[in-house]
């Protein structure tokens, strides 16, 4: 569902021209009714403007700066001091729209709540109310329009509120669904890569297989060896992962039945290589598999942010096997191989 979004330009404009309607007003009531000089109402007028202007002029934040909110909370204290300083508040039939700045403080207010500062905008309110109720007794408070701007601020604040926890709720359920499908993806690449290794698995112990049938389990020893050898092909498809192509496997195999121990382990590190350089690598392992006369090979991933992607090791014994049998293999093995594969291609040399 698309996000209904009211444009801020007319936010902006609604409240411009209602400011605007509240200086018509202020002027309007010029010949009615001051006691004083009615250069008070031109100051009060001006800084109104001023505090509207700085409070509507949209910035990269919706949510108003401190200075700014105390600023706007400065003049709704102010203006009514200036402007009720030349008004009567017995006077007879009440003052009419002399009172415009109650409605002024009121929208100056209901500004700085939505800008998201409700409390500079309720120390304002409250500070109008106490002043009416001093200047003019508790009855003035309905006359004059002082709830009318109070519950402006009120509204104000539920509507922010209400608008800030559906945005809160709105990105909770972007994250939920986000993980979700992420999680969904997940489970289906774990899918696919079982069928995957299922498949090779198949391909590769089928014939086999139907050998075993056939012959009702009575194996050769060269056919009890090719099972071993399919065996450790089948754990490969399960720990060599993305170490594996058509060319590592037939080398691997090949390898095996010269009496090579093969080892792959792929623990992740290159499953961000792009497929040109992920067949580079590979090719270079087969080829390593392929010269290699060691007895023993071991190949494993290097982690990610390595400039390495594969590390090939290959061993070869030093004595007629007994030092295997008494666990010393590791202290007098010899290195016959010892290979890093890159992650990127290095450059050629230029001629």
């Amino acid at each position: 569902m698309n996000n209904v979004r009211v444009p801020r330009p007319l936010i902006i404009l609604v409240g411009a021209l209602f400011s605007s309607y509240l200086l018509v007003l202020a002027f309007y009531a010029l010949p009615k009714g001051y006691t004083d000089a009615d250069g008070t109402v031109y100051v009060a007028a001006a800084i109104f403007v001023v505090a509207m202007t700085a409070v509507l002029v949209p910035s990269s934040k919706p949510r108003m700066p401190v200075w700014l909110a105390a600023f706007a909370m400065a003049i709704a204290i102010i203006l009514p001091l200036i402007v009720s300083a030349g008004l009567d508040p017995n006077r007879e039939g009440g003052n009419g729209y002399s009172t415009w700045y109650v409605a002024g403080v009121g929208v100056l207010m209901t500004a700085t709540a939505v800008r998201g500062r409700p409390g500079f905008a309720w120390v304002g309110i409250g500070v109008l109310v106490l002043h009416t109720i001093l200047w003019a007794g508790p009855g003035a408070l309905a006359a004059i329009g002082v709830i009318g701007s109070a519950s402006w601020v009120g509204v104000a604040h539920l509507l922010t509120n209400a608008l800030a926890k559906a945005v809160r709720d709105s990105q909770r359920f972007a994250i939920a669904e986000r993980s979700a499908a992420e999680w969904q993806a997940a489970q289906e690449a774990h899918l696919n890569e079982r069928q995957f290794r299922i498949g090779q698995t198949t391909v590769m112990a089928m014939p086999m297989l139907r050998t075993i049938q056939q012959s009702g389990g009575d194996l050769t020893a060269a056919q009890r060896a090719e099972c071993l050898h399919l065996e450790g092909a089948i754990r490969d498809e399960i720990r060599g992962r993305r170490l594996l192509n058509d060319a590592v496997r037939e080398q691997v195999m090949l390898a095996r039945r010269r009496g090579t121990t093969v080892t792959l382990l792929d623990e992740g590190g290159i499953d961000d290589l792009e497929p040109p350089e992920l067949d580079r690598v590979l090719d270079a392992l087969a080829d390593a598999l392929r010269r290699t006369n060691a007895d023993k090979v071991i190949a494993r991933t290097v982690p990610e942010g390595s400039d390495i992607a594969v590390t090939v090791v290959g061993l070869r014994s030093s004595d007629d096997g007994s030092a295997s049998l008494l666990g010393d293999s590791l202290d007098d093995d010899e290195v016959e191989l010892w290979l890093e594969i890159p992650r990127t291609a290095e450059p050629k040399p230029d001629e």
